[in-house]
């Protein structure tokens, strides 16, 4: 049963799962009308204009001048090279097979664990992990090119690569969430992405739009407000009250929304291949979330 204390964070990673499950569906509509690099400036630049408003919360805070390196690197991590890796990958794979592809968050995050904290992995991890990875190999090989997937090898490729970008964020944030708000946390990813691409709008060709198509420009100011604001906002907060890696499992909901999601409003479908890949990618995950000991897991403040 969950606790008073609990039961709020566990909503918040839950409702998170379903705002960026929802953002693979958005960026999909995005990159139709604009270049990704567009997308993403565009998503960083108007979720920086909206945290300028909440100015106030931020007045009076010191930063540590030990923790800027994590801070930066965070940033970095997510949303600069995550945004890169996943908004041209959406651009050749379809919304559903990004989405299952997330799934392997939990299993980059113990791996990481593993040679960065020096954590101990039980055999069964080792296994879900090669269990996972075969799956997204078998997902992009036996992918075959159709109009919301021209190229599923490179876009899967590049969503894993997301992943990995992801695996840094989840792990620095962590730390980082002991000593500063999830606001403050969350509008400073917003703020260094914006930063960080100005210079490649600016300088990539093509990149800056002359048009405006209705449902990609509401697509682009849902994914600021709502998916970067809000849900990672949510997450964040999430992150701070519990394990990291606790807080990871929680993303094995999203290929189940987002496949949910591609169906109802993008018509992705996946063949008989793809979704025995799915299943060792889901059976892979969970494999490596099972916990034996009986222990009571507790949650951090």
């Amino acid at each position: 049963m969950f606790t008073k204390d609990y039961l709020l964070p566990t909503l918040s990673l839950f409702g998170a799962m379903v705002l960026w499950a929802s953002s693979f569906i958005a960026m999909k509509i995005a990159v139709t009308g604009f270049s990704p690099i567009a997308v993403v400036f565009g998503r960083m630049l108007i979720a920086s204009l909206l945290f300028l408003t909440l100015w106030k919360n931020f007045r009076g805070l010191k930063i540590r001048r030990e923790d800027w390196k994590q801070l930066i690197f965070m940033a970095l991590c997510e949303p600069c090279l995550y945004f890169v890796f996943e908004a041209y990958a959406l651009k050749y794979t379809s919304a559903t097979q990004a989405g299952m592809i997330v799934a392997t968050l939990p299993v980059f995050v113990a791996i990481a664990a593993f040679f960065i904290l020096k954590e101990k992995l039980a055999l069964r991890v080792w296994i879900g992990f090669f269990l996972a990875a075969g799956g997204v190999v078998l997902l992009s090989w036996g992918a075959t090119a159709t109009e919301n997937a021209p190229d599923p090898l490179l876009g899967n490729t590049l969503e894993t690569l997301a992943m990995v970008s992801a695996t840094g964020y989840m792990i620095t944030a962590k730390s980082l969430s002991n000593r500063y708000s999830p606001l403050f946390i969350t509008a400073l990813q917003a703020w260094v992405g914006a930063i960080f691409f100005l210079p490649l709008i600016a300088f990539t060709p093509g990149a800056i739009p002359t048009e405006f198509p209705y449902e990609a420009s509401i697509a682009v100011v849902y994914l600021a407000s709502v998916v970067t604001m809000v849900a990672y906002g949510l997450y964040n907060y999430g992150l701070s009250k519990v394990p990291a890696g606790q807080a990871s499992g929680f993303t094995n909901l999203i290929p189940v929304f987002t496949m949910l999601m591609g169906f109802l409003f993008l018509g992705d479908r996946l063949s008989t291949m793809q979704f025995i890949a799915s299943g060792l990618v889901l059976g892979g995950v969970i494999l490596t979330q099972i916990t034996p000991s009986k222990k009571k897991v507790v949650a951090t403040a």
